[in-house]
């Protein structure tokens, strides 16, 4: 993957496999999007806007340099660059003053709607996932129910799900959190994960970021590795990531 990467920074650089509407596209600063397996991913013109530079075939060592590796640019499309994301976001209906004055409601319904935005947001998840070595997909009520199981067997995982109280019918594991007025708790069935086991933690959004703490502290607790947390719909003013320590977090629209 490196050396191919390698060989098309390398033809982009001199302008041998670049030509017509694409050669403008680097002459004029913006970049050439190359399909590869599984990965979507663009080389960007990093030369200087002068003399035979713009095709990149006097480019110094340094900035042949800042060429990014394949991890580099899968990392950066998976963050916001993908084609597929800017569908999701797109279908995704916001709601004023729902389920109380002053908040703006992500609707994910119409998401859901929407076979191709649907099937795209499993995918991406699944990409990035597929060669993670989890064991555990833990979806958080309700709405982590209706993305967490398709990821779980496209990734060959269990499913768990992390309920409110009193949901769950066998004995259970619990964990509270604290709100913006009082406490609230999630729980999870004993015997539902076992020590050593890694988890990938999956719900719809991610605003206070209490019930993503809540559901690593319940998974630590009985000795689980979580992975990372990931979520359709990140809210960034409301800080929740903050609440997850060292926990990466992985969304597709903020």
């Amino acid at each position: 993957m490196s050396a191919l990467t390698k060989t098309l920074a390398l033809r982009v650089s001199r302008a041998s496999s670049v030509t017509g509407k694409e050669q403008r596209y680097l002459t004029s600063g913006n970049s050439v999007r190359v399909k590869l397996p599984n990965v979507s991913v663009k080389l960007q013109r990093i030369c200087a806007s002068t003399g035979g530079r713009d095709s990149g075939q006097n480019w110094s060592e340094s900035e042949r340099d800042q060429v990014s590796s394949p991890e580099d640019m899968a990392a950066h499309d998976q963050n916001g660059e993908d084609d597929r994301i800017a569908g999701i976001s797109s279908v995704i209906r916001v709601i004023r003053d729902f389920p109380k004055p002053g908040i703006l409601f992500q609707d994910i319904t119409t998401l859901l709607l929407n076979h191709k935005a649907f099937k795209d947001t499993i995918d991406l998840f699944v990409e990035r996932y597929k060669d993670k070595d989890i064991s555990v997909v833990a979806g958080i009520e309700a709405r982590g129910f209706i993305f967490g199981p398709p990821i779980a067997l496209a990734i060959g995982a269990k499913f768990v799900p992390i309920r409110k109280p009193k949901k769950l019918p066998g004995e259970v594991i619990t964990e509270e959190y604290s709100l913006e007025y009082g406490t609230d708790k999630m729980e999870m069935h004993v015997g539902a994960v076992q020590e050593g086991e890694h988890a990938l933690i999956v719900d719809d959004l991610i605003a206070t970021g209490g019930t993503l703490s809540a559901a690593i502290r319940l998974l630590e607790r009985v000795g689980v590795h979580v992975v990372e947390c990931a979520c359709v719909i990140e809210l960034p003013e409301l800080k929740g990531r903050d609440r997850l320590g060292d926990k990466p977090l992985f969304v597709l629209v903020s």
